[in-house]
């Protein structure tokens, strides 16, 4: 399975950029749009959720600069990003955890599922920075 996505990055490695900011733009819509408006079923304070959102919207930013400037040196730059998405996977772990008395089973399986997905993106981010 590797060797497929490796091949379809190793044409343009910045893809990895237009993948996370992609991400990073789902995640914003569904904790600033579509979470709130469904936050009883959650259980996840509306403020966490702004959050949260907005966090994911600097990093979708961040991503699609990376790759609209065709930054010739772009590992730095997948580092940061990298950090980044395990700091916010953190951030994320903590407050489910700091919440855990309020957040529901729908909201929990939601968060966890979110933790899942990025930790997913760090694992292939960091295969893109030790095959290149």
């Amino acid at each position: 399975m590797f060797s497929t996505v490796s091949k379809f990055f190793k044409k343009d490695p910045g893809r990895i950029f237009i993948m996370d900011g992609c991400g990073a733009l789902v995640s914003a819509t569904g904790l600033g749009i579509i979470i709130p408006s469904f936050q009883d079923s959650f259980g996840m304070p509306l403020h966490t959720l702004y959050v949260l959102a907005l966090i994911a919207v600097v990093f979708a930013l961040y991503s699609f600069t990376c790759y609209f400037f065709s930054i010739q040196n772009w590992k730095p730059f997948l580092k940061i990003i990298m950090t980044a998405n395990a700091l916010y996977c953190m951030l994320t772990a903590g407050l489910v955890v700091y919440y855990f008395p309020v957040v529901t089973l729908v909201g929990l399986t939601y968060f966890v599922l979110e933790m899942i997905i990025i930790c997913i993106l760090i694992w292939l981010e960091s295969k893109m920075l030790t095959k290149s």
